[in-house]
């Protein structure tokens, strides 16, 4: 798959986030930080510690601080878009899986909390399964679980037939007898 680089024609404050959050985020950019502050402490006694000197770093860090606060902002919430677009897809993509969660990021917290206690309740089923990649669904897993409990209240309600208890017997015989 061929890796894309930034649009020319793209917008320039999204280049230009994209650039600096690259930057800022590498070896090099912690490197010349911690150089900073170093050279700022080694400067201390020069200028008697004072006030200025002081000034010099929190104003510093401070406006730094401030406008990465939105670049960081701008670049997560395109990576968070990204990713939840990438989910969709595999979502939509795939015939078994339970479609609901298309839009999910879409959602009220309230409708969250409501696709919250499903899942939770698809992982008491699958607790109970003997294998966990046997439901691809909520809805599955809960027929699945109802139809099993359905079979497990018959089984204890009916005595076994007198004809299915002779056949059991007649196959076991058999069974012993040829080699």
């Amino acid at each position: 798959m061929k890796k894309q680089g930034v649009k020319k024609n793209g917008n320039l404050f999204e280049s230009f986030a994209l650039v600096v959050t690259k930057a800022t985020g590498s070896n090099y950019a912690f490197i010349i930080a911690f150089s900073f502050v170093i050279i700022w402490a080694i400067t201390g006694p020069s200028f008697h510690y004072s006030e200025k000197w002081q000034l010099v770093i929190n104003t510093g860090t401070t406006i730094i601080t401030f406008l990465m606060v939105f670049l960081i902002q701008k670049a997560q919430n395109k990576d968070s878009l990204s990713i939840q677009l990438k989910l969709n897809e595999l979502v939509a993509a795939h015939e078994l899986a339970s479609n609901r969660l298309v839009d999910v990021e879409n959602m009220t917290e309230e409708e969250l909390k409501v696709i919250q206690k499903y899942y939770s309740r698809l992982s008491d089923f699958t607790k109970q399964e003997e294998s966990l990649q046997q439901s691809h669904s909520i809805d599955e897993a809960n027929e699945q679980h109802n139809l099993k409990k359905e079979m497990e209240n018959e089984l204890k309600e009916k005595p076994l037939q007198p004809k299915l208890k002779n056949k059991a017997k007649t196959t076991a015989q058999t069974n012993k007898q040829t080699p």
